[in-house]
């Protein structure tokens, strides 16, 4: 049975700490936390999830844009580099971290990444729209990096004051 993580929210100071690579491989504790980080997040109703989003400061996150209905589109990405950047996209984005909170990002259209399996296997993958969106920002994740750093000021500082005063209310 897959343990399920809690997920740790913005302003969570894991969630801006670039995360550290993996370096062991191949264990049946990686193996067991993968399966626990997709389970973690189908509860949660994510398309991704970086090990930093469940308080581990390790360069690992898992994406699958089917959320559970195709397992042939879930991805482990280790220690991964985006290598590969096309085109552009504008759509709405949210977060795991930042829950009720939505808002527009431009990110590139298309993405190639290169990245290692639980095997410690390095391996490319592409994607396009909607997986390139989550790619990128999964790897933004495990970069300390939040959707929030890609809006305007102006936005960003609208959704940090209704993030304090919901944690005022003690509703955060």
């Amino acid at each position: 049975m897959p343990k399920l993580y809690p997920i740790v929210k913005f302003p969570d100071p894991i969630l801006t700490t670039p995360a550290a690579p993996v370096a062991e491989f191949d264990t049946p504790g990686l193996h067991a936390l993968i399966d626990d980080m997709f389970a973690s997040m189908y509860a949660a109703a994510g398309v991704g999830l970086a090990a930093p989003q469940i308080g581990l400061g390790q360069r690992l996150t898992v994406i699958d844009c089917s959320t559970g209905e195709d397992p042939a589109q879930k991805l482990v990405l280790i220690n991964p580099v985006v290598t590969r950047r096309q085109g552009k996209q504008t759509g709405e984005e949210g977060c795991l971290s930042v829950p009720g909170f939505r808002a527009d990002v431009t990110r590139a259209m298309a993405v190639t990444v290169r990245a290692q399996n639980a095997r410690g296997e390095w391996f490319e993958a592409a994607g396009e729209e909607l997986l390139a969106r989550a790619i990128q920002h999964e790897v933004d994740h495990l970069n300390g990096i939040l959707f929030l750093s890609h809006l305007s000021t102006l936005k960003r500082d609208l959704i940090k004051r209704k993030i304090r005063k919901l944690q005022q209310d003690g509703e955060w």
